[in-house]
This record gives structure tokens, C-alpha cells and sequence, in this order.
């Protein structure tokens, strides 16, 4: 994991100190803002260096277009990744290129992931939608958005995943697992930032061990849940638990063991709940910010979902929400909540940069500072513009610039599913409600996994839909 391209040094931050390098100018709790701002001057690709380990960082969309070519590079694992394999194994999201439980796992669920299986999993995240907007009408004041979208996502992909309820909304504290599984989290991610400091390795230990009772309810609970559904006497392969537990390779036979399965779950709930939650609540604050684009969207929720403010879009009406899924976008290209991926070369080879980069070398390309390369978005980068994704304006647009889901064959598996759960729950609130932040609130963002508004709240208000009658006849007549 050291990384030292071969000796080749790269720009960085001023300041830097013998043996400890440049960490006096992290953040510890902000580790990727920081390097925004520090490496917003330093080119398309830098490096800092955290005692002895060289982390280098691609921010420039040619370079990173570069490094999405598949013929020459491959996803890399970073120190935080190769920490979290302790808790989510090896599952789609940590496993090494080479791990076969890969590629027989991404075999097996990419059913799961058809538009029939979408299909299947609509009327749970209607349900969900439902079950929150009853919780938030039950009470008068504002909505921690990021808090509640967290309960929605979490609510959603579990009931899909392995048909299992954690009581979201109806609980006063949260189910067990929650506050466990985050505590195993955090462990990683802490294993993952001491690695390059000196005593990283005790410091390790003491970490694993306030931390073992936490990943053996989380191993347990899944466990139990997997066992019960391999004695039950029906076959059940509706979820994807049913599908990893039933389903034979079509071409090999080959099926996942219980242990791979339970990391595949936690997989999903980790990176499948905080990356749509994260989603939801920046698109929710920009739409508070943006009347105009506000305005707009809720004008195509009416039109297609019409007059009945409890109306619930159909299956194929997810699909003809254009501009929110605009939104949505322009969201994800500022602030994409999986804010980077790493990636290695699959043979030596020498980058536009000049540089050269081994197999043994990885870079990690950080994703809001691409999607902000003036060179490919315009002077007004900065700027919240959804009509930058109308046909018309993404026509042209270089290959690989636009990367929230990562990658390659390593890209989110989950995609269709998240976009498909968005954009459904955008349309069900803007239709229902009229939404007002606190002018005064700056945007903080809060540093897990994956990035997240913090101390963000929305007041919300019953809103009559602003449907002519033709309007309504249309939708009627589109169904």
C-alpha cells in the first residue's frame, strides 16, 4: 500500500514537514474537503503525503477520462477501502479485482438489478415514501432531511434486500443494528486514516477490540437472517438475499457461501442507503435554494401526477420525470456522495501527464473537483444548473467526466435502482409538499463513507398541485 510511483514526486500544498509531511494541513474530519482546498491550485494531479505514505490525487477531467480507460487501468483499493474490507469482506464493493467471489457475485445479482426486478421492488419504496410522510405529519416542526432520507433509504433497501423491516418510522431509537453497523463503520475508516502513522498497527488492536462486540451483533444478526431463510420450507428468491441463497451460476454451477452472502448484504446496506440518502438531501438543498428550478420541478410533477396530491406515480412514470432527474444529476455532479475511486494501471504504462504509473500504484480521482473542470463545464462550474444535462448540452460533452457512480466494470451495480428510488421520492414530495429551508443555513457537509448535509432542515407545507384541467386530462389519459 505505499504507493511511490517510483519515485516521481508531484505538486503540493506548501508547508510540508519532515516526517510527518503534509498532515497538518488536513482536516481530520473533513479529510476530502480539505484536499479540495488545498489542491485547487495545484494542477490536475498532486500528492500529499501523511508520514510515510504518498497519496496522489487526480482532479482534471482529461487526466481522470484517462484513467476510466478499461483497456489500461483497473479499479485500485485505497488504504480506507482495504480498512473497510474488515467489515463488508468481500463484497462488490471492497473485493480486489482478482477475488472470484467478484465476479460470481456480480454474476448472480445482476438479475436483481433488471427493470422487472425494479418493477418488483416499486410498491416497497412507495410504501417507505408513505410510511415517512405519515411520521412527518404527525409533528409541525421542520425535518432533519438528511436524518429522515437516511431512515427512508435504509427502510427501502432493506425491505428489498433481504426483506426485513428495522422499524424506521416507528421506532423512538433506532434498531440495534443501526448504531452497530455505524460503529464497525467508523472502526474501518479509522483503521483506514492511521495506517501510514507510526503505531498503526496498536493503535489498530485497541481500535478492533472497543470495537468486537459491535461487528459480532452485525456478523450475528445477518448471520441468523441467513439461516433462517435456508431452513424455511418455501423457497423464497423474490429479494436479493433469495437470489444469492437459490441461484446457481447459469454458466458454472457455482454458488455464494453464507459468509460471502452476509458481506454482500452489508455491502448493500452501507453503500446503498447512504449514497441515495446523500443524493436526496443535496438535491432537497438545492431546489430550497433555487425557486426558479423548484418552481420547474414541481410544475412536471404536476403534470404528470395531476391533481391528487396522494397520488402515487406508476411504475413507468418514474421514467418521464426528466427534469428531476436533472436535478438530480447536477446534485451528484457537485457533491456525488461516493466522492472518489481509486484506480491502478494493469501494466506499466506512462500517463498524458508524463508520468509514469505501475500496477503497484494507485491514484485517487476526486470527483466534485472533476465535475467542477471549467474546461469541460464552463466558467460557472460552481453554479447548481440542472439544464447543463438537457440533450442539447451534454451532446459533445468528453466521454468520462461525469463519474457518481463510479466506473468501468466496478461502477455501481445499484444504479438503476437508487436513480429509480430518487427521483420517485422527489416526485412524491414535491407533489405533496411546499418546501422552505432556513435562509440563514450554510451548507455543511459531513464526512462518512460517503458525503451528507448536516444540521440541514426543511419546513414543510401541504401543497394544492397547480393542475389546469387540461393538464388533468392529460394525466389522466397518460395513467
Amino acid at each position: 500500500m505505499r504507493n511511490d510511483w517510483s519515485g516521481q514526486t508531484f505538486p503540493h500544498p506548501p508547508g510540508r514537514r519532515p516526517f510527518i509531511g503534509d498532515i497538518r494541513k488536513i482536516n481530520p474530519s473533513a479529510p476530502l474537503q480539505s484536499m479540495m482546498e488545498r489542491g485547487k491550485d495545484l494542477g490536475p494531479i498532486f500528492e500529499v503525503h501523511v508520514f510515510d505514505q504518498k497519496f496522489v490525487f487526480v482532479t482534471g477531467a482529461e487526466l481522470a477520462a484517462e484513467l476510466c480507460d478499461e483497456s489500461r487501468f483497473e479499479k485500485g483499493l485505497s488504504p480506507a477501502l482495504v480498512a473497510l474490507r474488515e467489515f463488508a469482506g468481500e463484497g462488490l464493493f471492497t473485493a480486489y479485482n482478482d477475488d472470484t467471489n467478484w465476479a460470481l457475485a456480480h454474476d448472480l445479482l445482476r438479475p436483481a438489478f433488471t427493470k422487472a426486478a425494479k418493477q418488483s421492488y416499486h410498491p416497497i419504496m412507495l410504501a417507505a415514501a408513505q410510511e415517512l410522510f405519515d411520521l412527518w405529519e404527525a409533528k409541525s416542526e421542520p425535518v432533519d432531511v438528511s436524518a429522515d432520507m437516511t431512515k427512508l433509504t435504509m427502510e427501502t433497501i432493506s425491505r428489498t434486500a433481504f426483506s426485513t423491516d428495522f422499524g424506521s418510522f416507528s421506532r423512538t431509537e433506532p434498531h440495534p443494528f443501526i448504531p452497530a453497523m455505524i460503529a464497525a463503520l467508523k472502526a474501518g475508516q479509522r483503521k483506514g486514516s492511521l495506517n501510514a502513522m507510526p503505531g498503526a498497527s496498536l493503535m489498530a488492536k485497541r481500535i478492533d477490540k472497543r470495537n468486537a462486540h459491535h461487528q459480532a451483533y452485525v456478523d450475528k444478526l445477518l448471520d441468523d437472517i441467513i439461516a433462517e431463510r435456508r431452513a424455511a420450507d418455501e423457497v423464497d428468491d423474490t429479494d436479493l438475499l433469495g437470489i444469492m441463497l437459490h441461484t446457481p451460476h447459469p454458466e458454472t454451477g457455482a454458488r455464494l457461501d453464507d459468509i460471502n452472502i452476509r458481506h454482500q448484504i452489508l455491502t448493500f446496506l452501507v453503500a446503498g442507503h447512504e449514497t441515495t440518502s446523500g443524493a436526496l438531501s443535496f438535491a432537497l438543498y438545492y431546489l430550497s435554494r433555487n425557486p426558479e428550478i423548484l418552481a420547474k420541478a414541481q410544475a412536471e410533477v404536476d403534470e404528470i401526477l395531476g391533481a391528487d396530491v396522494d397520488a402515487e406515480p406508476t411504475f413507468e412514470q418514474v421514467a418521464k420525470f426528466r427534469y428531476l432527474r436533472r436535478v438530480l444529476d447536477e446534485g451528484l455532479r457537485l457533491w456525488p456522495t461516493a466522492p472518489a475511486f481509486a484506480r491502478s494501471p494493469r501494466e506499466t504504462t506512462v500517463l498524458s501527464s508524463g508520468h509514469t504509473m505501475r500496477p503497484e500504484d494507485w491514484t485517487i480521482v476526486i470527483l466534485p473537483m472533476m465535475h467542477r473542470d471549467k474546461s469541460v463545464w464552463g466558467e460557472d462550474a460552481d453554479q447548481f444548473d440542472p439544464d447543463r444535462f438537457l440533450p442539447e448540452n451534454s451532446r459533445g460533452r468528453q466521454p468520462h467526466t461525469y463519474k457518481p457512480f463510479g466506473t468501468g466494470e466496478r461502477s455501481c451495480i445499484g444504479r438503476q435502482f437508487a436513480l429509480h428510488e430518487a427521483i420517485l421520492v422527489l416526485a412524491r414530495m414535491l407533489h405533496r409538499y411546499d418546501i422552505a429551508g432556513d435562509p440563514n443555513y450554510e451548507l455543511e457537509i459531513a464526512e462518512r463513507l460517503t458525503l451528507m448535509p448536516t444540521g440541514f432542515e426543511l419546513a414543510l407545507s401541504p401543497r394544492t398541485p397547480e393542475v389546469t384541467a387540461q393538464l388533468e386530462q392529460d394525466a389522466a389519459a397518460r395513467g
